[in-house]
């Protein structure tokens, strides 16, 4: 039997919960009863489409779906409490699985497509899982197969039943079908009963996210029903979604930017309409906004740029319908963001946020400048943020600083990780999100820069460490340092410092093979070798990653400077 997630994990302070209720922040009510009110309000109004699929669903026909659904993941011996390891791609199935998941109290541990066995083993492990779903395959990778392979690790850990959902045409021998599993059911309203009379507790764990940290592998952020209710509804408000609003997701589904900020949930608990895509690719994108009158949607930097070029080699006419792009995952280059309005005629919202909490927003009425060059204010009156220098000191007005938050929907610490806890939390429940940031004299938050050892990819945040880790498997390595390269694109890339051992070779073919065969996510292979006799170190004997990131950049200054 899975332990208990709340053995795990870190309560809010009893003086804080009150005051959260108090002021509205939290409402007592569980996500699925939410969602299922938005149904019985808008019953026909169309809620879901997955224009690949050919799926389109109302918010009374999604309800019932994931009435059912809830109800079939119940009969196969799942109970409330129990874990799901989510790694769909961005389809309708994440959807209605996703609800059934908030309407039963199973928490939905949200994996990523890219993951592999190394992340896959470790979430299922870590979180107690008792199930996983999974596409059967996705981009020539047979993930179903995969899935059924973690049988044993995830058993020898929970000692019970491991399921495998399996979303696609091909399935195999022991998988369930998800597609099945999320159809129509035969009795909706004798399901709705069953889930209404057994809702979760509002400050259950609704959702397990997973950290972008730079120590090993993710860590689980828990997120109550009473927390990411307010965190999906507030966001909501502040990009101005209503209630004839069309959210295009183009971002893997799992992250919390597509899922609630405000996303999928947030546009539902709207009444909205949720449009699935399987990525964010400006033809593909630009031709269903159009079809389907998209009016909000939320990309990292790296799409940001390339829906720009695409508009201006190919014109904006299809994204007429967009009245607000939304960019976070990343800072955004201020020359990028003043394009936003002139090429694509809709209106930049910049979101600095992180999976574990505290969401900045720049406001939809706010002047071109702000929203250009900063990445906006908390959106709750009650965030509470702090800059602060090496000694926990607030620095000057003005002037960078290491940022700390605590707030009603920041959680005070990691799913069962004590030890991890203790550096990323203050005694008193202050957050160490690693972000250096400076405040405008207007409250607003700008960007500078990482005080952790952090690649940021486009979005996706790798441990150098565990890139390091993973890569002293190799014979040949006698000392190595994984670094951010800069990248026009994707903001960074991986970049490795190698010592060799004597008379040993490295190559970078060699490395990306060595991590592939140990299945490790593709966004996290190294894309640039640097081999050295030795590396750089500080005054103490520790490895100076600052001069080896200065290193990189020169070298890449000076290949660009080069004659042809």
């Amino acid at each position: 039997m899975p332990t208990p997630i709340a053995d795990h994990t870190v309560p809010w302070p009893d003086h804080a919960v009150r005051e959260y209720v108090a002021k509205g922040y939290w409402a007592g009510v569980a996500l699925g009863t939410l969602l299922r009110e938005v149904a019985d309000r808008r019953p026909d109004v169309p809620a879901l489409v997955d224009p690949a699929a050919g799926v389109r669903l109302t918010h009374g026909e999604l309800a019932d779906r994931a009435d059912a659904a809830a109800a079939r993941l119940l009969d196969l011996g799942m109970s409330r409490g129990d874990r799901v390891v989510v790694q769909l791609g961005n389809g309708w199935e994440f959807v209605v699985l996703t609800v059934a998941c908030l309407r039963a109290g199973i928490v939905p541990v949200m994996a990523l497509p890219a993951h592999r066995r190394t992340e896959l083993a470790h979430l299922a492990r870590h979180a107690e899982a008792t199930a996983i779903a999974v596409p059967d395959r996705m981009r020539e990778f047979d993930h179903q197969g995969l899935a059924h392979e973690l049988a044993d690790d995830v058993r020898a850990v929970t000692g019970g039943p491991w399921h495998v959902l399996v979303a696609g045409d091909d399935l195999g021998q022991g998988s369930v079908d998800l597609r099945a599993l999320c159809g129509p059911g035969e009795d909706p309203h004798a399901d709705r009963a069953r889930f209404d009379a057994a809702a979760p507790g509002s400050r259950d764990v609704a959702v397990f996210l997973l950290s972008g940290g730079t120590t090993g592998l993710p860590k689980l952020i828990a997120r109550t029903h009473d927390d990411y209710a307010y965190n999906a509804r507030r966001s909501s408000e502040m990009a101005g979604i209503a209630a004839d609003a069309v959210y295009l997701v183009g971002l893997p589904a799992g992250h919390n930017f597509p899922l609630a900020c405000p996303g999928i949930l947030g546009t539902l608990l709207a009444g909205g309409r949720v449009v699935m895509l399987p990525s964010p690719e400006p033809v593909r994108a630009f031709a269903t906004i159009a079809a389907e009158g998209v009016t909000h949607t939320a990309v990292v930097p790296a799409v940001a740029a390339r829906w720009l070029d695409h508009a201006v080699e190919h014109g904006a006419d299809q994204v007429a319908s967009l009245r607000v792009l939304q960019v976070g995952g990343a800072r955004l280059a201020d020359e990028l963001a003043r394009r936003v309005r002139p090429v694509l005629g809709c209106t930049l919202q910049q979101v600095f946020g992180m999976a574990e909490g505290l969401l900045n927003f720049t406001r939809l009425d706010d002047d071109e400048e702000v929203a250009c060059t900063t990445q906006g204010r908390p959106m709750c009156p009650d965030d509470e943020v702090r800059l602060v220098d090496e000694l926990d000191q607030d620095v000057p007005a003005g002037e960078p600083g290491s940022l700390l938050t605590r707030g009603p929907y920041t959680p005070r610490g990691y799913y069962k990780a004590d030890e991890q806890n203790a550096r990323a939390f203050t005694d008193d429940g202050w957050y160490r999100s690693g972000d250096i940031c400076r405040r405008t004299p207007e409250g607003n938050l700008v960007v500078e820069g990482r005080d952790k050892d952090m690649i940021n990819r486009g979005g996706e945040k790798i441990s150098a460490e565990e890139v390091e880790n993973l890569v002293y498997q190799l014979p040949a390595i006698a000392q190595v340092a994984a670094v951010a390269m800069p990248d026009p694109a994707l903001g960074e890339r991986v970049c490795l410092y190698v010592v060799p051992r004597p008379g040993g070779t490295v190559t970078l073919e060699e490395v990306r093979e060595a991590m592939e065969r140990i299945g490790v996510a593709r966004f996290k292979l190294p894309e640039h070798l640097v081999l050295v006799d030795e590396l750089a170190t500080t005054k103490v004997g520790k490895i100076d990653k600052k001069a080896l990131r200065a290193d990189i950049a020169e070298r890449l200054g000076s290949a660009a400077g080069a004659p042809a």
